[in-house]
């Protein structure tokens, strides 16, 4: 098999876990549940009478699922790939991997293809509710079909591009950052070519038709329109296919180039940084005894520049750390590589783009008025989000790699021995993120401030975006640390904390959506998503509860959704002062509730305590 034993493996084993059924299920059930939500606040506010009215409800149900299910395989299959490598690199056991018989091809497409088997399942999983949706009219079975088309070829892509990045960069924390960012720079540069902006038509093709065949977006919105037949791109080929088969070149492309580099970017040079590469070459070359006389000869020199054998000459100046050693390093080091400058030039690139939309906003002078406060909040606005969200991810990325490096290292048992107070190690930390993600901090609040200079938001609110974009950073720095301390395995940890993130905007995303596509009473909406509300509380307690049992981590997981569901409405009816203060409130409660636990129970959430209770 041109896979190899690592995707044979994946596939025997995968169904002996209970996670392969329990995330089909709670997939199965996510989707049920919206339908559901929807189909409660249409019959309770409006009086179906017609099969038209019935079709109306099932196309836009379809246009409300289809892209949910877009977003979440697109992010999980390049997290889950991407994971996976970086894994393998954190415990240095793609070494191993690199010193068997496995071909380049069966090491990265067995990892790839291992990788989104998960994926695979659960969109199977949700094909029939998709042809459910059929039996209301309004869509046809061949839009469903387009619609996963264009689904799983993202996913294949999206992996395709974790995996590419995980194996040329060494930290986790780049390999996560640098996948986000390239992929959210992608899709906003065919936006941009679907708007008109970079040209109009090339070789007889109109942007939009180009946009249709590169970003899955616009193939998506295509997919799901019953008119899409009707329209073709290139070649004579369907709008919907045409992408598909792009996507698939795609991700041939990027596979072909890490078969190819696989094993030159792989050992890195961090594994050999103690020796000389012409040092090397000669002790292969002079055999096994030359060998263990260099290693030997190494040995003794170390020895004899110990610190015990009283004869260390120093050639640089020391540098001296400060009386918090955990901040220091993170501030004064390169702790998270020196690429991370690599990760600041594409996200500035994302930034330029944010800036373009905000500013066509500003000049077509679109806003909506505050009614209650007087604050304007304007759709120039709208072009924040996508940078907000990458910005929250990459702190949040940041923060859970800066406790799963020190476990995977091994060096945090080391810090546990030590006289380091719980507080250093924990504002050490979290200071140390806010200081290397300071760019993807202060670039949204800037862009606030331009806002208020071009008359597009008052000064009441500006004072509460910035409030509430704080409020947001403070959350997910604390949920890295909280979900990195509270998780042995770093797989699992990563991808709890920037689930959990990437879920609570989703679900606020798809909760807007829903309220207004299916507008009605307040009383309505409330018992409509009262399930909803109590299913993520349920979750989110689950998953941050998974160690340390606290009354106020119960207390702000169950009830965040509801009052995150009461600051959407405030939004809606344009009580934004009421928004910023349940919403900043609520989520800053939750990330007290997580501070408080890892400061004064830092041996119970490091793990040091366990080790008594066994001895005993």
């Amino acid at each position: 098999m041109i896979v190899g034993p690592i995707f044979t493996r994946e596939l025997v084993t995968s169904p002996r876990r209970p996670r392969h059924y329990l995330q089909r299920s709670l997939y199965v059930a996510t989707l049920l549940v919206v339908m559901g939500t929807a189909w409660l606040i249409v019959a309770g506010t409006q009086e179906i009478r017609s099969i038209g009215d019935m079709a109306q409800f099932g196309a836009l149900l379809f246009r409300i699922l289809a892209p949910l299910q877009l977003a979440l395989m697109g992010f999980f299959a390049a997290l889950v790939s991407a994971s996976a490598i970086s894994l393998e690199k954190d415990r240095r056991t793609l070494i191993l991997l690199l010193l068997t018989r496995l071909t380049n091809s069966e090491l990265v497409l067995g990892k790839l293809f291992a990788s989104l088997l998960e994926i695979a399942a659960m969109v199977i999983a949700g094909l029939p509710v998709f042809f459910l949706i059929t039996l209301f009219g309004g869509v046809s079975v061949d839009q469903v079909l387009r619609v996963f088309g264009v689904t799983m070829a993202t996913a294949l892509v999206t992996g395709s591009l974790g995996t590419v990045v995980a194996l040329w960069r060494e930290k986790t924390f780049q390999t996560l950052a640098l996948t986000a960012l390239l992929a959210v720079l992608w899709l906003g540069a065919w936006q941009l070519v679907q708007t008109g902006i970079v040209f109009r038509e090339l070789i007889g093709v109109p942007a939009a038709d180009w946009a249709a065949l590169f970003s899955p977006i616009q193939a998506l919105w295509l997919a799901a329109s019953p008119s899409i037949g009707a329209r073709t791109i290139l070649f004579g080929m369907d709008a919907t296919w045409g992408y598909v088969a792009t996507a698939f070149v795609g991700a041939f492309a990027l596979n072909g180039l890490a078969i190819l580099k696989v094993r030159v970017w792989n050992p890195s040079r961090e594994v050999f940084a103690g020796l000389k590469a012409e040092d090397t070459e000669s002790v292969l070359l002079r055999g096994p005894s030359a060998a263990e006389n260099s290693v030997e000869s190494a040995a003794e020199q170390a020895r004899q520049g110990h610190v015990d054998a009283r004869i260390r000459s120093g050639t640089r100046p020391t540098r001296h750390a400060w009386d918090n050693p955990v901040l220091w390093r993170e501030v004064c080091t390169w702790a998270y590589g020196r690429k991370v400058v690599l990760i600041r030039i594409a996200y500035l690139l994302m930034v330029l783009g944010a800036v373009l939309t905000v500013h066509r906003a500003v000049n077509a002078d679109q806003r909506i008025a505050g009614e209650a406060t007087g604050v304007a909040i304007p759709a120039a606005t709208l072009g924040m989000a996508p940078l907000v969200l990458v910005s929250l991810l990459i702190v949040n990325a940041l923060a859970v790699t800066s406790i799963t490096n020190e476990r995977d290292g091994q060096s945090l048992e080391i810090l546990l021995v030590t006289d380091l107070s719980p507080a250093e190690f924990v504002f050490g930390k979290l200071l140390g993120v806010a200081y290397v993600t300071m760019l993807m901090i202060a670039a949204p609040l800037a862009i606030c401030v331009y806002l208020f200079a071009a008359g597009m938001v008052s000064m009441e609110g500006l004072i509460l975006l910035i409030l509430g974009l704080l409020v947001l950073f403070c959350f997910a720095t604390m949920l890295g640390i909280h979900c990195g301390m509270s998780y042995y395995n770093s797989r699992t940890a990563v991808g709890i904390s920037l689930g959990t993130l990437f879920f609570l905007f989703l679900g606020i995303a798809t909760c807007l959506v829903i309220m207004v596509s299916f507008s009605g009473s307040f009383q309505t909406q409330l018992i409509a998503f009262s399930l909803v509300n109590l299913g993520g509380g349920i979750g989110l307690y689950v998953a941050l509860d998974h160690r340390n049992r606290s009354h106020a981590i119960l207390l702000a997981a169950i009830t965040l959704p509801f009052w995150t569901f009461f600051a959407i409405t405030s939004f809606l009816l344009k009580n934004y002062l009421t928004m910023f203060l349940v919403g900043g409130g609520i989520f800053g409660f939750t990330t007290i509730a997580m501070l408080v636990p890892a400061i004064h129970e830092f041996d119970i959430a490091m793990g040091r305590s366990r080790l008594g209770a066994e001895d005993a």
